[in-house]
């Protein structure tokens, strides 16, 4: 061990005294991607050492990386556009190192010769990666926010270590915990090595004042299993340190305090703002020029995009919005961008001043480019892309949902029946329409009412479907991710800092079709509602009733002390299920409907002789869409599951 550990060093130290450029030559002659140079020298050094790691068995392209805080090899490539390869190997399959010919003199001053062999890795080591223990799980080894060793500790990382900072950092923040670059008394502890204490340089002497412990970076590998603060104090290469125990204890009762809540989780009110649409798009108000500019567009082309991203393995759920401002006047211009974590406050926002409409688009063309990974120009045959956000296809204009409240004050009298009055209320009622988003974790913000296409809820249907054909197979934990990736992205939702969950059972399936049903609905109510007009009350129709005239409907309140009333009251009582003990039913009213046109379609079947009284039940918020437009049969892309009988009428 101690000689591969020497000549990993060697061929290290060897490999520094090489310029950027030629770094990259030599991963190029030996048909390899160029990453930072510090990852392509460590590469270089275990290829040099013991042949280069053939591409991975598993995804069949993707290339193998020695990860020395897991001690293995993993794969950088990709299963799928959505799903990053998982495959780990401790001991590949290698080909030989090919040493370029412009650099032949200074390896052969050094006495190197390409050969296979195999790298030793300690068993500890690979425990991490290779042995977490039985799990009855088919779930990926998602970030847990009860299983988080660093949690809410920062670190600061000091001087050359031996892996790179970039790598420690990724390794600190899968942990719970945050790189930072301030020194300050409540530091977790700086990272750093024995040579860099002993050099004590000014940032050293910064760390000696405020009392932090200095610790290898192999107190992150120590620290996965727990004993975090521990590991400070035993692991501490410095004279000086406080009670690290004292120090951290606030964050210890930060810990253990409520998971659902956060310091970037947004409070209860709503940050809706009034946005202003200008030639048929509305201004990012995040901008400040909604007052003064608008969305530049030529053509059918509109200048502005929303793009999203969820990935439950890394736990990201994050949006990005783009846009070319133009100035009213059309002598200015600029680009914004906004990104962040949905549901949070985590995020940030930037205005690019351009000098020209030219340099405005080339910026937003670049941007679009490097966030999608794929061309402005290419949208319509968009692609996706591994790592990559994908744009949503959403209503760009207003927001309307405040302004379409139902008033029921008016000047104007009602012509309804007070029954029928109160029903329509109940049925356009926004508020109890936004509770039922909330209720469904849908991000209210990113996706307004009636904001999203019917093109993607229905691809959201295709994505539900795949699910329920999959989670029929045994061998699906990567596929469900993929699948559950897909659809977060195409649905956003609104999980906070929580991790997203995994559709992996038909409960969950169940429970995400109901929601894309009650978003198709409510799309059809917001229609109604945008149609209808005059909702302040002028004109001469009262607003609840102009709502019930686009029904298409007659609704009549049946009389207590009627024939039918009667029946169907019993009916109500003799055929609740003995199963359904929790609820008693209580009649509050009953209606007749007669839609228009309805009747005129039933009567080529009027004589058929089979006809049962059926209940359905449905959520309040669906009853707008199904009034109007009668009960309908689930899309062909919807999923078989959650229906007692397969798709149908009942």
């Amino acid at each position: 061990m101690k000689k591969q550990v020497e000549k990993l060093q060697k061929y290290t130290k060897f490999l520094q005294t090489f310029t950027r450029p030629q770094i990259a030559e030599m991963m190029e002659e030996n048909d390899e991607p160029v990453l930072v140079q510090s990852s392509n020298v460590e590469r270089l050094a275990d290829a040099m050492a013991f042949g280069w790691p053939r591409d991975c068995k598993k995804c069949k392209t993707g290339k193998l990386k020695y990860k020395s805080l897991e001690g293995a090899y993993k794969c950088r490539g990709n299963l799928t556009e959505w799903v990053q390869c998982d495959n780990v190997e401790v001991t590949p399959k290698r080909r030989l190192f090919v040493i370029p010919v412009a650099f032949v003199e200074e390896f052969a001053s050094i006495k190197f010769k390409p050969k296979l062999g195999t790298r030793i890795i300690l068993s500890e080591e690979r425990s991490v990666v290779l042995n977490p223990g039985p799990s009855t799980s088919s779930e990926p080894k998602i970030k847990s926010e009860r299983n988080l060793p660093l949690k809410n500790m920062e670190f600061v990382i000091l001087g050359k270590t031996p892996s790179p900072k970039e790598e420690l950092k990724k390794e600190i923040v899968k942990m719970g915990g945050k790189v930072v670059t301030k020194i300050h008394k409540k530091l977790a502890a700086v990272i750093s090595t024995q040579e860099e204490v002993e050099k004590m340089n000014k940032r050293m002497e910064e760390v000696e004042e405020a009392n932090v412990q200095v610790v290898p970076e192999t107190f992150i590998q120590e620290s996965v299993a727990g004993n975090a603060i521990d590991n400070i104090t035993r692991l501490n290469m410095a004279s000086w340190g406080s009670d690290a125990k004292k120090r951290l204890e606030g964050i210890e009762s930060m810990k253990s305090g409520s998971l659902g809540k956060s310091q970037f989780s947004k409070s209860g009110k709503s940050s809706k703002v009034t946005l202003k649409v200008k030639g048929g798009s509305a201004v990012d108000p995040e901008s400040g020029l909604e007052d003064t500019a608008h969305v530049y567009s030529t053509g059918k082309d509109i200048y502005s995009a929303v793009l999203s991203l969820t990935d439950v393995v890394k736990g990201r759920n994050k949006y990005y919005r783009i846009q070319v401002l133009e100035a009213d006047n059309k002598n200015r211009y600029w680009v914004f961008r906004a990104w962040g974590r949905i549901g949070t406050t985590i995020g940030g926002t930037k205005l690019d001043k351009c000098g020209s409409l030219q340099e405005a688009i080339k910026l937003f063309k670049f941007k679009y480019q490097e966030e999608t990974g794929n061309n402005w120009e290419d949208r319509h045959n968009f692609r996706k892309m591994p790592h990559k956000m994908v744009p949503m296809d959403l209503d760009m204009g207003v927001d309307e949902s405040d302004s379409l409240q139902l008033k029921t004050e008016s000047d104007v009298d009602s012509k309804l029946p007070k029954p029928v009055y109160d029903l329509i209320a109940m049925l356009f009622n926004v508020d109890t329409m936004k509770k039922v988003m909330l209720e469904f974790e849908l991000d209210l913000e990113k996706m307004p009412l009636g904001k999203i296409s019917k093109n993607q809820i229905k691809i959201a249907y295709t994505v539900l479907s795949e699910l329920q054909k999959v989670l029929e197979k045994e061998d699906n934990k990567l596929v469900v991710i993929d699948a559950t990736n897909r659809f977060y992205t195409l649905i956003p939702h609104d999980f906070g800092i929580k991790q997203p969950p995994l559709l992996d059972n038909l409960d969950i399936i169940k429970s995400k079709l109901e929601m894309l049903e009650s978003l198709l609905e409510l799309e059809v109510a917001y229609s109604l509602m945008k149609n209808s007009g005059g909702t302040d009350g002028e004109g001469s129709v009262h607003p609840v009733d102009l709502h019930y005239h686009k029904l298409n409907a007659e609704i009549e309140p049946l009389a207590r002390d009627s024939e039918e009333f009667t029946i169907l009251e019993k009916y109500v009582k003799n055929t609740h299920a003995a199963t359904h003990t929790q609820y008693s039913l209580q009649i509050e009213e009953i209606f007749k409907v007669k839609r228009h046109g309805e009747e005129k379609r039933f009567k080529p079947f009027k004589k058929l002789p089979n006809r049962k009284l059926l209940w359905h039940g449905s959520r309040l918020t669906n009853f707008a869409g199904i009034l109007s437009q009668g009960l309908r049969i689930a899309p062909p892309e919807a999923p078989t599951t959650g229906y007692m009988f397969g798709k149908g009428v009942y």
